[in-house]
Parts: structure tokens; C-alpha cells; sequence
């Protein structure tokens, strides 16, 4: 990676994280790695071979570190203070919005200071992708953390074409009408050409938001809103579609790599060193208290007390890394979850035998490849979920023809894999029947079930997501042109 004169780009990304995180040595060396996480993964291939910028945070607080690019992508830092990480950051995204977001799972808190951030925040933002942007650029602007940046950006650079895809779910406006500051996060989006969401109910949900919270009118999957006189976000007369894009992995990048030869050794590695079980089960996840982590122990645990499961024939495995530690909400979540997995060994482990394996860490692809091997039942069971690649990698993992994927009803996921053991993660007695049945079908059917789910995740992978996505943007507020799906 390199630094790089100032240059404007026809495409630009903008997100809350570049995708890098920066390394110290001990000798002062600056290095850049590229990020574990999911936007970062899905992106990574899409980006590979495309000349374009990548504005967001660096991940630390202070002066943004100048421009440098990696290989065709120029990435543009921006700065954040420690007032704007933690008002904005940890506070109004993260603790107002990725609540009220996902179903009021936690109450979510409203600060005023935290909007204000927020306002500030999407303006610094603002700012760097208008200097980056060229006339008439694509500007590609990802997630709830910059709502705002769509009209800022259209007040100040009308010549752009911007788009919006919102990787969490949408709320319904019964919960989103909670917000104080509901109507300007609509004009903010609003200032988009084109607003893609991971499922129907999603776009569903915000275009009845424009119609319920600003009056606008919604016909089909358009939205048109009159604009308002007070001369403040976005004011201006705009006509924008929203629709569902669901999103991908780069499935045969994936496939590649579970069939390496590095990774198929490390699986049997790894299953020696659980014992050679004859069923493992596997959860990965975020720990967040959305993913329905909790749920699952106490499916887990009422499976060993019921006597249905035991070790060392059947052991579970937790990988629950480790996420926005400073916010109170996370750090009593995983006291909660290491107080219950502990009581479940306690109760259920014998010397040699564990019944859980809990893992407080990140991992890299590799080992998580090698992990999906590995699994013989994975469970996906959060209870509110944008879309959960890690169902559509572990698929993938699995072309050998083996496992059992249990799937969240409430994850964009199950939009699409349908062939999945599908679960009410609330239903803890239906959650049980489902662990076992995946557990116990005939093999045979099990292996029907994860071929139909490799071809849905082979034929729409992220190349494809980006593409719908684009080709939406480009024709919007029309439709684009239907492309007849070739059967493979």
C-alpha cells in the first residue's frame, strides 16, 4: 500500500470502516491488513479489479491518516475524534439505532448530543466523498450508520448518481416512528437515486415510513416526496425506488479455499482435538445479544439435561467474537453468556469430555473454513439478522456433500435458503426439534437439502449482488431491464 496524490474516481464507495485496520510494531512501523469483517469480505471481490475510492474511519481516534491506495482502490481516511467514537459510534449507532433496528431486542437510548454527532459525523463524511467523487460519479454509500449522507451529498453535488444499501433490517414504522429525529433520517436517505435493502419487508418498511412519517407518496416500489419549505436536509423536491438486493460471499472463492489442501488438514486437526465426535455442532457469531446466542445455550443445555445429546458423541462448539466491548449492553451480555456456558459444563462435561467449547475470539478465513468443515450441524439462529453470511459460507464449505444447516426464520438468509432446517429461535422447545432432526434425518435427504442450498448461494453470489445493485442505481427510479437466470 502506497500513498497517492489527490485524484478524483467514477466510482466511490463510502462506509463506516475502511477496509483495513492499521498495525503498530514495536519499532513505530505502520502496516495495513485487510479487516475480518462482513462488508470487507463481500466487497473484496467486487472491488478486486475496479479503479475506485473507499472513504471511512481508519478505526482509531485523531487525525485521519493521509489518502494511500491498495492496489486499484484508494482508500480516503476519515478522522474522528474520541467524541465523535463514542457519541457516534458507540451512542447513536450503536446504541440507538442497531436497537431500534432490530426489533427493540434491548430499549435503545436517545441522546440529543448522540444525534448531534451523528449530524456531524455524516458531514465529515459528506465532505470526503464530494472531494473524491468526479463529475457525474457512482457514489455507493453502505449502512445505518450514514443515513445522513445521501441528501447531504445531493445538496452539495447534484451531478452524482448515489445509491444506499442498508445491511441491517429496516423497522417496521410502529417501531421506527419511536425516533425522535424519524423524518430526517428519511430526508437524509431520500437523497439517494436508489435505496436496496437485504429483503421485501425491508424496502416494504421504509417506503411506509416516507408515506406514514413525511407524507410522500408510494406507488410500487417508488417514492416521491414534494419536499419542504424550511430549507434543512434534503428540502428539495425527490423521486427515488427502493427494492430488495440481497447480498452474497464470493462463493467460489470460498469453495476454493475449504478445499485447500491447508484447510482440509486443519479441519481433521480440529476434530482430533474435539475427540473425534460423532456429531459436532457449531455456532458462530458476533457476540451481540441479536444473534440469539442465549437462546441457543438454553436449547443446548435442555438437549443434555433431556438426555437427547451427550458428550463425547455430540460436543458444541460457540465461536462468539468478540464486538463494541466499551457498550454496557455487550459487556452483560457475555458475562450472561460465560455465566451459562459455564453452569452447562459444570453440569454436563466430564474429564476429557466437554459438552461446550466456548471461544471469546476472532478468527481468520482459514480457521473458519476450516470450522465449517468440521461441522456436521451448523447453527445460524440469531433473532433479527439483515441477511448472516456465515449460513451462505458454511454452504459453501460444505461441497463435499455433508452437514445440516439450522437457519434463523428471521434472517435475510432465509429469504433465499429455503432448503434449511428454518427455526423460531424464540421457540425453544421447536428450536430443540429442530437441532435433532438435523441431527438424525437420513443422510441422503440431508444431502439433497445443502446441494439445492450450494446452487441458490453458486448463482447468486456477491458478483452478482453488486451487479443487481448497480444496474438498479443506474436505471433508477425505473427498473432495469429483467435478465433471464441461466440454469446451471
Amino acid at each position: 500500500m502506497v500513498s497517492s496524490a489527490a485524484r478524483t474516481f467514477d466510482l466511490v464507495i463510502a462506509a463506516n470502516r475502511l477496509p483495513v485496520d492499521r498495525s503498530v510494531s514495536p519499532d513505530g512501523t505502520v502496516t495495513w491488513r485487510t479487516s475480518p469483517g462482513g462488508l470487507v469480505t463481500a466487497m473484496e471481490s467486487v472491488m478486486h479489479e475496479r479503479e475506485a475510492a473507499w472513504v471511512g474511519w481508519a478505526g482509531f481516534p485523531g487525525e485521519a491518516p493521509d489518502p494511500f491506495d491498495d492496489g486499484l482502490l484508494r482508500l480516503h481516511p476519515v478522522g474522528l475524534t474520541a467524541e465523535d467514537v463514542t457519541d457516534f459510534y458507540e451512542g447513536f449507532s450503536n446504541d440507538t439505532l442497531w436497537p431500534l433496528y432490530h426489533d427493540v431486542i434491548v430499549p435503545p437510548t436517545y441522546h440529543r448530543s448522540w444525534w448531534h454527532a451523528y449530524r456531524r459525523v455524516n458531514e465529515k463524511f459528506t465532505e470526503a466523498v464530494a472531494e473524491v467523487a468526479a463529475e457525474g460519479a457512482t457514489v455507493w454509500v453502505h449502512d445505518y450508520q450514514l443515513q445522513l449522507v445521501p441528501a447531504m451529498l445531493r445538496d452539495r453535488r447534484p451531478d452524482l448518481r448515489i445509491g444506499w444499501f442498508n445491511h441491517i433490517p429496516f423497522p417496521p414504522v410502529e417501531l421506527f416512528a419511536q425516533l425522535p429525529w424519524r423524518a430526517m433520517l428519511l430526508r437524509g436517505l431520500l437523497g439517494a437515486d436508489f435505496l436496496g435493502f437485504q429483503r421485501p419487508d425491508d424496502a416494504r418498511n421504509f417506503l411506509r415510513g416516507c408515506r406514514s412519517v413525511l407524507g410522500a407518496s408510494v406507488k410500487g416500489d417508488v417514492v416521491t416526496w414534494q419536499g419542504a419549505d424550511d430549507g434543512r436536509l434534503g428540502a428539495g423536491r425527490r423521486v427515488a425506488r427502493a427494492g430488495s438486493v440481497p447480498i452474497s460471499i464470493d462463493a467460489e472463492g470460498f469453495r476454493k479455499l475449504a478445499d485447500s489442501p491447508g484447510v482440509r488438514a486443519r479441519a481433521t486437526e480440529i476434530r482430533a482435538s474435539l475427540g473425534n465426535p460423532e456429531v459436532v455442532l457449531l455456532g458462530v457469531d458476533r457476540l451481540d445479544y441479536t444473534k440469539g446466542i442465549r437462546h441457543r445455550l438454553r436449547a443446548i443445555e435442555e438437549l443434555l439435561a433431556d438426555g437427547e445429546i451427550a458428550p463425547p458423541q455430540v460436543t458444541f462448539v460457540q465461536v462468539a467474537t468478540p464486538s463494541r466491548e466499551r457498550v454496557e449492553a455487550y459487556r452483560t451480555l457475555r458475562e450472561q453468556i460465560e455465566a451459562t456456558v459455564g453452569r452447562i459444563n459444570g453440569d454436563f462435561s466430564h474429564l476429557g469430555d466437554t459438552a461446550v467449547h466456548y471461544l471469546h475470539q476472532s478468527y481468520g478465513r482459514e480457521e473458519m473454513a476450516a470450522l465449517f468443515k468440521v461441522a456436521d450441524v451448523m447453527l445460524v439462529t440469531p433473532l433479527r439478522d439483515g441477511m448472516n453470511l456465515v449460513a451462505k459460507e458454511y454452504v459453501t464449505a460444505r461441497h463435499d456433500g455433508g452437514g445440516a444447516l439450522v437457519l434463523s426464520e428471521f434472517t435475510g438468509a432465509a429469504e433465499e435458503m429455503r432448503s434449511a432446517y428454518l427455526c423460531n429461535p424464540h421457540d425453544i422447545a421447536g428450536l430443540k426439534e429442530t437441532i435433532l432432526r438435523a441431527i438424525r434425518d437420513d443422510p441422503a435427504l440431508k444431502r439433497r437439502r445443502m446441494a439445492s442450498l450450494r446452487r441458490r448461494v453458486r448463482r447468486h453470489d456477491v458478483q452478482t449482488w453488486a451487479e443487481a445493485f448497480l444496474t438498479a442505481l443506474d436505471a433508477a427510479p425505473g427498473k432495469p431491464a429483467v435478465r433471464k437466470e441461466v440454469s446451471s
